[in-house]
């Protein structure tokens, strides 16, 4: 199974299991992470905004209009901001690692 690393507010890493088809948010949510995600992945609103490590950033798909129209919203944006909610697991993303934010 692929692992991924949070690497949370306090500095915190975390290595999980991350299971394929799963959202990032889908998985932090397995795993008690607190990343909210308050429209439950509907890409609504920005509480799942994650920072994803430069050296994954260009590994994922880039990201749709919405994607951007939310992220917009976001607290903290860096160049490799994204929605947890819109990254879903595969085995090419083994390793993945994303930062949660500063909170607001």
């Amino acid at each position: 199974m692929p692992k991924m690393t949070f690497i949370e507010r306090d500095g915190t890493r975390r290595d999980v299991d991350a299971p394929v088809g799963l959202s990032v948010l889908e998985i932090a949510h397995k795993h008690d992470i607190d990343l909210e995600g308050a429209c439950e992945g509907s890409l609504a609103c920005a509480t799942c905004h994650v920072v994803v490590d430069p050296d994954w950033a260009a590994k994922l798909s880039s990201p749709t209009d919405d994607e951007e129209d939310m992220l917009d919203l976001a607290f903290g944006l860096e160049k490799t901001s994204r929605l947890g909610c819109q990254i879903v697991m595969t085995d090419a993303l083994d390793g993945l690692t994303v930062r949660l934010p500063k909170a607001g």
